[in-house]
């Protein structure tokens, strides 16, 4: 098992199921602040899903279609053509993108 930290503990380990979320620059307000000491790292998640999930500014590139679209099709190549993953659920939001998988590598691969 790899680990490593940055603002989130991450544990690399393969054949176990990982939730990723990726997101659009400029989509979180610039002035966001979150206390390491007075939140948890799920709720510091939670917080910053809230802050994606309602955005009135910055990028929404995802939700042009011919975008989405082009993610979906990404998302599936790389679990169905080149096997990198298991692909179980992900949903492709106007700014972010939450991915439920189980990979095939280390998640840095």
């Amino acid at each position: 098992m790899t680990f490593y930290r940055r603002r989130l503990p991450h544990l690399y380990t393969e054949h176990q199921p990982v939730f990723i979320t990726w997101r659009l620059r400029d989509s979180l307000p610039p002035n966001r602040i979150f206390s390491a000491a007075t939140l948890t790292s799920g709720q510091a998640f939670t917080a910053m899903d809230r802050l994606l999930d309602e955005a009135r500014s910055g990028m929404v590139h995802l939700s042009q279609p011919a975008i989405a679209d082009m993610v979906v099709e990404a998302i599936r190549y790389n679990a169905d053509t080149l096997r990198h993953y298991d692909l179980h659920a992900f949903v492709v939001m106007p700014n972010h993108v939450h991915l439920l998988l189980t990979p095939k590598s280390t998640c840095p691969k």
